[in-house]
């Protein structure tokens, strides 16, 4: 699909559903809503034009410093390619749209991240060659959910950069969109989700040795959390409140930063319309860890 294709004011999209107006979850308005979502709200700005600033010393090596770019450039580029593969085998036009402009904008996230690698001499390691292609819809539904885990925390260590200066104001006004991307992402994928659930009824099956779409969720939800869980094995309470103090120069505590990620998830996705559904097992998951973990001692 080329870019024009994917602008909002879409034909295939149809007319605005009119604010209000219930929505049945399943439904053709439904899909309609969570797809005039993404294309009408698509940011058109061009990676080969961003205005990168100049960094003190100091900002610089701190920026250069972040071990996580390779892995960065990597998810972009394996998120990308698994929307395209689904958006080349969808039926319905409309989701076919949506879920290649979802493919361009995770491959414009892979070109802004290269070209600020290039631009501050950030050194990666080889680009490795890409994985065996999988099923189209389990790679997508595997992706998705990676990225409302990934993008929760996201949100509130973008907030911990910009509110300790770790990233320059310029910086953070270059990557604002990109953040912004990842929640208008994990918005279309939920309600994406709760459609085909309730269009299939759970009966359906497609492909990964013939588990019904309901099950392939479940599979990939629980896969996404046992890598997740595995990354954060080791990261106390003690050890996580001194990594944020010596590398972002606050004092934050796991309960103050988990309340930080649901106050940012919460706003934004506060400017979509109410009738879409919200990501609710990180939230959910951050809510009942809150309970447990203590506030910081005084």
């Amino acid at each position: 699909m080329s870019l024009s294709q994917s602008l909002p004011g879409s034909p295939a999209a149809g007319p605005p559903i009119p604010i209000g107006d219930p929505v049945l979850i399943g439904s053709d308005q439904h899909k309609r809503l969570f797809c005039r979502m993404l294309l009408d709200s698509y940011d058109p700005y061009k990676p080969t034009v961003i205005d990168w600033p100049k960094l003190e010393p100091a900002a610089l090596a701190r920026l250069t410093g972040l071990p996580f770019w390779d892995m960065a450039v990597a998810t972009e580029e394996t998120a990308g390619r698994r929307m395209e593969a689904l958006a080349g085998a969808c039926e319905d036009a409309l989701i076919r749209e949506a879920v290649a402009l979802n493919a361009l904008e995770e491959r414009r996230h892979k070109d802004v991240l290269g070209h600020m690698i290039r631009f501050y001499g950030i050194a990666l390691a080889p680009e490795e060659p890409p994985p065996p292609a999988i099923d189209p819809m389990w790679g997508f539904i595997r992706t998705g959910y990676g990225e409302c885990f990934d993008s929760f925390f996201a949100f509130g260590l973008f907030e911990v950069a910009k509110r300790s200066g770790f990233f320059p104001p310029e910086l953070v006004e270059v990557f604002e969109p990109v953040i912004q991307e990842e929640a208008r992402h994990n918005l279309f994928f939920v309600n994406w989700v709760a459609y085909e659930q309730a269009r299939r009824g759970g009966l359906r099956t497609l492909g990964l040795g013939g588990l019904g779409f309901r099950g392939q969720c479940l599979a990939a939800l629980a896969v996404q959390a046992w890598n997740r869980a595995k990354a954060a094995r080791g990261v106390g309470e003690e050890n996580f409140t001194s990594a944020s103090r010596d590398t972002m120069g606050i004092d934050l505590s796991p309960k103050a930063f988990l309340q930080l990620c649901l106050a940012e998830n919460d706003r934004r996705l506060s400017g979509y319309d109410p009738r879409l559904l919200r990501p609710r097992v990180m939230p959910a998951i951050a809510r009942i860890a809150c309970r447990f973990l203590r506030d910081k001692k005084k």
